[in-house]
């Protein structure tokens, strides 16, 4: 057992290290007494967009209100099909449900762990009204292959980039590439609030305006509703941490990225499956997962060592029981039913020390070996 455990994430440290800042910038929201879509933020919603490389971001209380709002923009409803990947948080499909639509599924590539271009054009039909990838673990999807067919048969694409804050596909930023990206800033996240907090930005300003309407009560105007609508308004104290946050972010990313090669490199060598790096792409590392046999023996395991894990996820979204009036059955999406089983979270955020990630790649290598032993 370790002295000192390594959490599977730490956000105290990382509050430590911008406590100053951070209290200040609440302070100052308190002082303003402008506590609900204030100006701090309009602030963060252009610092955001220019970060993303965008015309226009939509703050929102949450990323699963933006992925709703997004599918509203869309004019997705009842008789309507969203295409997206069963290995998601759920939230993905949430949004789709509460419009009434219906989530069609497409399994994943093996080794991007995100949305297989090559099933995608089997799974579109008359019905379907959006497509939406999910950059997973901050690992972007393969939007030059997703984009050509969905042009080809006029389809918009909406990205769900709640894991992926900055980072690049072929040299540009997620979120841009489709007609909007949805983001979330859960405190876990790469750019996480102090509570819910999400994003949704697009290059349209007819999209832009209405998911602003959208989440306000439907205004156009103040006491002006034009359509049923949300209170999905963000509240300023979370913009005001992220506007913090955000001038961070680059190099907390890069801190993600130094992070996973060096697991890498120590795990390269182990009976387990490690996540791929792209040229094509700059993951940003929300989570480091690996893929092993007896996943959850390994785990408690390394737990008595002292080293927390995660899993994401353990039951992907079609086998849930809130979607079994879909259909679905086990074997219906193999591969991303063979990662929910075998997948295995490890520590990975800014402040991970490189001496904490040897211990982890050193107790990884010690259970795997010897339960890779007992087994033969």
């Amino acid at each position: 057992m370790l002295k000192n455990k390594i959490a599977y994430l730490d956000l105290h440290t990382q509050y430590k290290t911008i406590r100053s800042e951070i209290l200040t910038a609440l302070e100052a929201v308190c002082e303003s007494t402008r506590f609900a879509q204030g100006p701090v933020t309009a602030e963060f919603e252009e610092a955001f967009a220019n970060y993303c490389g965008v015309k226009h971001c939509v703050s929102v209380n949450s990323g699963t209100s933006a992925l709703h709002l997004a599918m509203h923009c869309l004019d997705v409803g009842p008789g309507d099909e969203v295409i997206t990947v069963p290995m998601t948080f759920i939230a993905t499909t949430w949004a789709i449900s509460y419009t009434g639509a219906r989530p069609v599924f497409v399994d994943i590539d093996p080794e991007r762990r995100t949305m297989d271009p090559a099933k995608l054009e089997a799974a579109i039909s008359p019905r379907t009204k959006a497509i939406l990838p999910v950059h997973l673990f901050g690992q972007p999807a393969d939007m030059e292959s997703i984009l050509r067919i969905a042009a080809y048969y006029d389809i918009p694409v909406v990205e769900d980039a709640a894991q992926a804050h900055g980072a690049f596909f072929k040299g540009h930023r997620v979120g841009q590439f489709g007609s909007m990206g949805c983001f979330s800033f859960y405190p876990g996240k790469n750019l996480g609030a102090y509570g819910e907090g999400g994003a949704l930005v697009t290059n349209s300003d007819r999209f832009a305006a209405r998911a602003r309407a959208l989440r306000d009560h439907g205004q156009s105007q103040r006491y002006y509703h034009d359509e049923i609508a949300y209170n999905y308004r963000m509240d300023s104290f979370q913009a005001a941490i992220l506007n913090i946050k955000l001038a961070k972010l680059d190099a907390w990313n890069a801190a993600r990225v130094q992070q996973a090669r060096l697991y890498t490199e120590l795990l390269n060598e182990l009976p387990v499956k490690l996540p791929a790096h792209y040229n094509d792409s700059e993951a940003v590392w929300h989570c480091y997962v690996i893929e092993c046999e007896k996943r959850d023996e390994v785990r408690p395991h390394l737990l008595e060592m002292g080293i927390e894990t995660g899993i994401h996820y353990p039951v992907p979204v079609h086998l849930q029981r809130a979607y079994a009036s879909l259909g679905y059955r086990t074997g219906d999406f193999p591969v991303s039913e063979e990662l929910s089983r075998r997948c295995l979270s490890l520590p990975i955020y800014p402040e991970l020390s490189v001496a904490q990630i040897q211990t982890v790649g050193q107790a990884l290598r010690e259970v795997v070996t010897f339960q890779s032993a007992c087994s033969q």
